[in-house]
């Protein structure tokens, strides 16, 4: 029998990307008996948007914890947070939550690690890339990170509060993170983090002149081997 799987839910349109590619990969699974059940729960986009702007961290926490506590009492199995920012507070979710938690970071780390790579952009909401959560972990194993520069994070933060979290994408944004890309390659960089979940909706396939690690889909992806037992 599958897992239950719960999704806290913080951005819509990123969870939305996170719930589709479950459902869409469970899809391909023979045995009815190991798809998942998935059930998601959100508390105000605009409320976590507040705490994030104020540096209210425990407050995210307390964020997190509720829909955590209402996805226990609806029968997950284990949970997971499909939001870059929000996992700056996980571990105050995870140290009061009855259910394990899959921890996002730790995945793209695996990821990055397994395929070798040494320097790494990192492109998101401001708030991410002047943080400290995926710098601890890329940088405990030696890898490099580096962020477009402060115009550059300027313009990324405006298109993704602005446009993507709407669920709009200008072709002028598109061309905008191709060319912040392109500037972390001439720097070295040999692959980029997404980090932001609504970041790959700006990014047409096969054009990325970097090689890219998108945080929601191999979040997505070992949720589902978790819950089909793999």
């Amino acid at each position: 029998m599958a897992k239950h799987i719960g999704i806290v839910a913080v951005s819509p349109e990123g969870s939305a990307l996170c719930y589709r590619r479950i459902a869409r990969r469970a899809a391909h699974i023979d045995d009815p008996m190991r798809r998942p059940l998935v059930t998601m729960h959100n508390l105000p986009f605009s409320s976590y948007v507040e705490a994030y702007r104020a540096g209210d961290w425990e407050r995210v926490g307390t964020m997190l914890t509720w829909s955590a506590e209402t996805l226990a009492a609806a029968g997950a199995d284990f949970l997971i947070c499909p939001d870059n920012i929000a996992h700056h507070a996980v571990s105050l979710a995870e140290s009061a939550s009855v259910l394990p938690w899959v921890n996002m970071v730790e995945l793209v780390t695996d990821a990055v690690c397994n395929d070798g790579c040494t320097t790494l952009g990192l492109v998101g909401t401001r708030m991410i890339m002047q943080s400290s959560t995926y710098q601890t972990y890329l940088g405990l194993k030696g890898i490099t990170l580096l962020v477009p520069s402060e115009e550059e994070a300027d313009h990324i933060d405006r298109i993704i509060f602005n446009e993507l979290v709407e669920g709009r994408v200008e072709e002028a944004s598109r061309a905008k993170m191709l060319s912040v890309m392109e500037h972390l390659a001439d720097r070295g960089c040999e692959g980029v983090v997404l980090a932001s979940t609504e970041t790959p909706l700006l990014l047409t396939e096969g054009k990325s002149p970097l090689r890219t690690y998108d945080p929601v889909h191999l979040l997505a992806d070992r949720a589902l081997e978790m819950a089909a037992g793999q």
